[in-house]
């Protein structure tokens, strides 16, 4: 609609510009005839040869009022074509923001046609998906019944949880209990190894209970219930000195006699009721590696002639095994005769 409302105004600015162009030739000519009468006049006045004045003044005003009048019209045409030029510039101004307008329009309908592409997408995708899980549902089976079953699934597999939980605390239990029968076992091993040693056991804390010291032989506060083993030695401790040596003969549950070792009672040191008797420390065999075999000979490098040979350094000889100390003989254990004992340790 701009568009031929611009060519109309330039049509019509085209026609204005013929007539005014027209208007002004005739103007011309007419001022021009105009300019030759008043040269007649003024040639008659001088006495030449020329047309009477009458005809030409009124031809004059003649042509002055087509010259007002071509003036006024040519007036009305210049100030029809500033408004229409000035209407014209609003018409480009407005046809350029309706050129903007459509720009942008155009710009949001490409934009809505990705929307709608990109929401069929998502919609024949969508659908795929339902189509997907329809089939996969028809095969399943009834929804109602595949609920109903994972319901009691569900409860079974809570079950299953309380009873695995109740099946660990039960492990855990027996393990513990497991645990502390191996360390029973492992225990009583060791005790049993330590008495199979003829050792006491380490645990041993006890007291002379009695002395008689002309048959050579003490009794014990305790016995085998004390970790006290026939045939094992002891030490008589006085002040964390080790005083004199026990060889035990005889056991009971709560009682047991050991004669004294001949030569293992210090000097000036009388044994006395109440002293304490430990199990002896018996030191342990020191163990002799073996000599490696005998490896070649490196070689030695000839000396030169102006030095002499170096000697071969000597080997060490191997270190003496010392012997086993020599195990006391148990003696034999008199009978105590009827005499009176010694005060004892109630």
């Amino acid at each position: 609609m701009a568009n031929v409302f611009g060519i109309l105004t330039a049509i019509v600015l085209a026609l204005a510009g013929f007539v005014a162009y027209q208007n002004k030739a005739r103007y011309e000519t007419e001022i021009s005839n105009t300019g030759n009468e008043n040269d007649r006049a003024a040639a008659f006045a001088r006495g030449r040869k020329a047309d009477p004045s009458k005809p030409i003044k009124v031809e004059e005003r003649n042509e002055k009022a087509k010259l007002g009048y071509t003036q006024g019209h040519l007036e009305l045409d210049k100030a029809t074509y500033a408004a229409t030029f000035a209407e014209r510039t609003g018409v480009d101004e407005e046809v350029v923001k309706l050129w903007a307008i459509e720009g942008a329009q155009k710009k949001t309908n490409e934009d809505l046609k990705q929307q709608v592409a990109d929401k069929t997408a998502k919609t024949a995708a969508n659908k795929s998906k339902l189509d997907e899980i329809r089939e996969k549902t028809a095969r399943v089976g009834d929804i109602k019944e595949l609920a109903s079953k994972m319901r009691t699934t569900k409860a079974e597999l809570e079950d299953l949880a309380q009873s695995i939980s109740t099946t660990a605390e039960k492990l855990a239990t027996l393990t513990a209990q497991n645990n502390q029968t191996e360390a029973h076992a492992n225990a009583m091993k060791k005790k049993f190894e330590i008495i199979s040693s003829g050792q006491s056991l380490p645990t041993l804390n006890t007291r002379i209970r009695s002395i008689y010291p002309t048959w050579g032989f003490v009794t014990l506060a305790c016995g085998n219930h004390g970790g006290v083993v026939s045939n094992s030695t002891l030490d008589v401790v006085r002040d964390n000195e080790t005083i004199a040596k026990l060889l035990v003969t005889a056991v009971e549950s709560n009682s047991a006699s050991a004669s004294i070792i001949p030569d293992s009672v210090a000097k000036d040191v009388t044994l006395m009721v109440g002293d304490r008797v430990i199990p002896a420390v018996i030191a342990k065999p020191v163990i002799v590696p073996k000599p490696a075999a005998a490896s070649k000979p490196a070689v030695v490098p000839k000396p030169a002639d102006d030095l002499p040979a170096a000697e071969p350094a000597a080997t060490p000889e191997p270190a003496a095994t010392p012997e086993p100390a020599a195990t006391p003989d148990a003696a034999a254990t008199p009978e105590p005769a009827a005499t009176p004992p010694a005060a004892e340790i109630k």
